[in-house]
């Protein structure tokens, strides 16, 4: 293709025309072309199916997230390409006011020793379970500048901060989105909670990389968890089922759908998911609310109990669990013993995504030397 363009480049020079640069063509796929640059690969993923990211000469870099925004990160001390497309939003490197609503990502961003850039947060101290974020709070280092809905802009100029990441709940809050842009600060939303394979929501370490400039360091960390679960690319499945819920205040009990990526990991470390068809099509929320006679019919004969301690408190006994219903004494998970629990720190631990998986293998196997999930006496 290269020669062809040569050669019509020779032919136009020997008639006396005059070619412009982009007559030679672009290698760029469709979609990808950006005048100015030129485009020289995209980023291989493995699991991630909600971003793409592709590489221009120069250390420029085309971030899409897909079916919302692009992104283009622009390296320190290198200009914005003239007649860029007015949808594409600006990261100017380097980002280091970064104001971190997406508490998803923090993790992701301690695991390559990017918690300097973050300086403003969206969660309070005690609501952080990432030792990195609570030592850096407590250290001035990062500072807490309001919800989603309610930040702190006056903070957030003061701060000179150059990116806003956010959660998906800010599409519930265009009006805020729009006041942040307005002060000249990129809104980034990440949509890693779309993913449908676990490992797709940590792979979003490469984003991060990008944006950081530590590609290198993401890429390390992201193959520390898919060699986790590399074992498991073969194994059979045990047979057995898994009920993963938590009970809400008013005495429904919250599911994860089947097409979330709870059971997904269940099913990659050899166990079946108790709930085989179980979603809510008009909002395609990731968890679902039962009543407990409607959990009580599927789930009383499963083999393990995991109760989701990320937003209820945890519990420790057998007995604390029935105290909260009754009904539980029925179930078969509870009369043989097989009753787990998570810990607080698991929806914001993307970072161990494989090591989780390991550990519900090891539950199903009978295992020990477990990290993320213990059994309740």
């Amino acid at each position: 293709m290269r020669k062809i363009a040569l050669l019509i480049l020779v032919a136009a020079l020997l008639a006396g025309c005059s070619v412009a640069p982009a007559s030679l063509g672009s290698s760029a796929p469709e979609g990808k072309e950006i005048p100015g640059l030129t485009w020289e690969s995209s980023m291989e993923l493995e699991f991630a199916t909600q971003f793409a990211v592709d590489y221009y000469e120069g250390g420029y870099a085309l971030i899409e997230v897909i079916g919302d925004c692009r992104y283009l990160v622009v390296p320190e001390g290198r200009e914005v390409p003239e007649d860029l497309d007015g949808s594409i939003k600006v990261l100017q490197q380097p980002l280091d006011t970064i104001y971190l609503q997406a508490t998803s990502a923090m993790a992701l961003f301690d695991r390559i020793d990017g918690l300097g850039s973050i300086r403003l947060v969206g969660t309070r101290k005690d609501g952080w379970y990432v030792e990195g974020a609570v030592a850096a709070m407590e250290e001035g280092k990062m500072l807490f500048s309001g919800s989603y809905s309610q930040p702190d802009y006056e903070l957030m100029v003061e701060e000179g901060c150059d990116l806003a990441i956010e959660s998906t709940m800010i599409l519930h809050a265009p009006k805020v989105q729009e006041m942040i842009e307005q002060l000249g600060i990129p809104v980034f939303v990440e949509h890693a909670s779309y993913e449908k394979h676990p490992l797709g929501r940590t792979e979003w370490v490469k984003v991060y990389g990008v944006m950081l400039d530590k590609e290198k360091e993401a890429e390390d960390f992201f193959k520390t968890q898919t060699d986790a679960i590399r074992q498991f690319r073969d194994l059979e499945n045990t047979g057995k089922t898994v009920a993963f819920f938590y009970l809400a205040s008013n005495g429904s009990v919250n599911v994860r759908a089947t097409t979330d990526y709870v059971p997904k990991m269940i099913e990659i470390a050899g166990g079946n998911y108790i709930f085989t068809d179980i979603s809510d099509p008009d909002t395609k929320r990731s968890s679902i609310s039962l009543t407990m006679e409607e959990f009580y019919n599927t789930a009383v004969g499963a083999d393990y109990l995991i109760y989701n301690a990320t937003i209820d408190d945890p519990i420790y006994t057998i007995d604390e669990l029935i105290a909260k219903d009754s009904l539980f004494a029925d179930f078969k998970a509870v009369k043989s013993g097989d009753v787990w629990c998570t810990g607080k720190y698991l929806f914001q631990a993307t970072d161990i995504t494989g090591e989780l998986i390991v550990d519900f293998n090891h539950m199903l196997m009978g295992l020990e030397d477990m990290h993320f999930l213990y059994k309740l006496k």
